[in-house]
């Protein structure tokens, strides 16, 4: 009997994917919670720990890939939504805002899966929050646009710098 596919239904970049690295990324900052756009900048450098002489990225390098966190952050909302949904996240509320912890049941879940890419994301996620953790906001949004400026001026044609330029 062959299994039946399902036509448009895909995994990258959808709330199950993105949620299962924010669960694996407050798994490894657990006890502490993350608020939602730490979520995102952590999910970034997990993806592009190699851009910041970390271990190898577990994505590829791709160019003008700044554009990912523009749209990360509705995804990674979603899949956060996705894992409270199955118990796996809890969602706090305090003075400071909404910010997103892993349960009880998370590691148990996390520590249940051991394909190779898992085992390379826990790794990641171990070392960004080890590494990043006690960053402040502003030294982590710091580093991350230096990384924008880097690819803008390596991706794009340089102008002149004297006003004028040929055509």
């Amino acid at each position: 009997m062959s299994e039946k596919r399902q036509p448009n239904v895909t995994v990258f970049n959808s709330a199950l994917e993105t949620g299962v690295r924010s669960l694996v990324i407050l798994v490894a900052n657990f006890p502490d919670a993350l608020d939602l756009q730490r979520l995102v900048d952590f999910d970034y450098l997990v993806i592009h720990s190699g851009d910041v002489n970390g271990p190898v990225s577990l994505h590829p390098p791709l160019p003008m890939r700044e554009g990912e966190l523009l749209v990360r952050r509705k995804i990674i909302e979603s899949g956060i939504t996705l894992m409270m949904s199955r118990g796996l996240v809890t969602r706090i509320t305090d003075a400071e805002g909404i910010a997103y912890q892993a349960s009880d049941y998370a590691k148990p879940f996390v520590d249940s899966m051991a394909t190779p890419y898992m085992l390379s994301l826990i790794d990641n996620a171990n070392w960004v929050v080890e590494t990043f953790g006690n960053m402040n906001t502003i030294e982590l949004h710091n580093l991350i646009s230096s990384f924008f400026d880097k690819w803008t001026t390596h991706f794009h044609p340089s102008q002149s710098l004297g006003g004028g330029g040929t055509r």
